[in-house]
């Protein structure tokens, strides 16, 4: 009976020693690595990409994909994560993510951690930056972990991310102008000249557009552009977005066109992907979407 016990002591002290060796090979690591592990056992993070799901006069809705990697020697289960954005010191976004998050010993999960950017208040940031002369900027996201099981004693921890980075201004997307061209029997030709404004001091092409025109509520036309736009850095670029609709779709709002364009709704939903010139990881292949608002007396110029 005591030589099981000295045996299973003995196993246990092994454990033991062999936890604690692998516990400080561990933080060796972490501090030899510096930067996101910060000499501590916590998970690191990495700020991917961003992708824009939606930008209006008001705000700016985006997805920030969060790369979690966990070097501690158990898994965790966290039932949220709160989280606070910071451009220049200046915090932007303050949101949290109530979905269970959960990163097995020794490995790494992907999340979207949705949020929204007033534009009156990124607008304050930028401008400040613009009248500075800065051409880049401190970013920096500050997560907080509120764990199922505590680890170490603490119930919570929180990790913070920062990187330097070119000021990155948000494409601004206009309608200069549809026109619907002439009403055939068989199809009706609709194109819609866009402009994309680019402060940036760096070209991007933009892909995949897709877009569909509404007037009066009603979707007449949509359309697909696959071929690659090159947005010229610190200026504006204008381009066209051809698409054909059916006589049907369009006869219904002649008399809309012909007495009544001051007061006829138009939207132009459009979306495509950012491929940064220079392969920037935190744009490349984002996602941009938005939705221009006006009247046919404003897009319909030409008519």
């Amino acid at each position: 009976m005591k030589k099981g016990l000295l045996i299973t002591l003995g196993i246990l002290l092994l454990l033991g020693i062999g936890g604690y060796i692998y516990y400080t090979n561990l933080k060796q690591k972490a501090r030899s690595e510096d930067g996101a592990y910060d000499g501590t056992l916590k998970p690191r993070l990495e700020l991917s990409r961003f992708d824009f799901t939606d930008i209006s006069d008001d705000a700016i809705q985006m997805n920030m994909y969060l790369l979690i990697d966990n070097p501690l020697p158990v898994g965790f289960k966290a039932r949220r994560v709160d989280y606070s954005f910071f451009i220049d010191n200046e915090e932007v976004v303050k949101d949290s993510y109530d979905k269970v998050v959960e990163v097995k010993s020794q490995d790494s999960t992907l999340i979207a951690l949705p949020a929204k950017l007033l534009a009156a208040k990124m607008t304050r940031v930028l401008k400040r930056l613009e009248a500075q002369g800065v051409d880049s900027t401190d970013y920096r996201l500050r997560t907080t972990f509120d764990l199922d099981v505590p680890i170490a004693g603490e119930r919570t921890f929180t990790v913070s991310q920062s990187l330097r980075g070119p000021t990155y201004y948000i494409p601004k997307i206009e309608v200069k102008d549809i026109d619907l061209g002439k009403f055939g029997l068989k199809k009706t030709d609709v194109a819609a000249t866009i402009s994309c404004t680019n402060k940036n001091k760096f070209p991007y092409n933009i892909t995949d557009a897709r877009y569909t025109v509404t007037i009066n509520g009603k979707e007449i036309a949509q359309g697909v552009q696959a071929e690659p736009i090159l947005i010229k850095a610190q200026g504006t670029t204008p381009f066209v977005l051809p698409v054909t609709v059916k006589p049907g779709q369009t006869l219904g709002l002649l008399p809309k066109m012909l007495f009544d364009k001051k007061d006829t709704p138009v939207e132009i939903a459009f979306s495509c992907k950012i491929l940064d010139k220079n392969n920037d990881p935190m744009f490349k292949n984002s996602q941009f979407v938005t939705t221009i608002r006006g009247t046919l007396a404003e897009l319909m110029k030409k008519q």
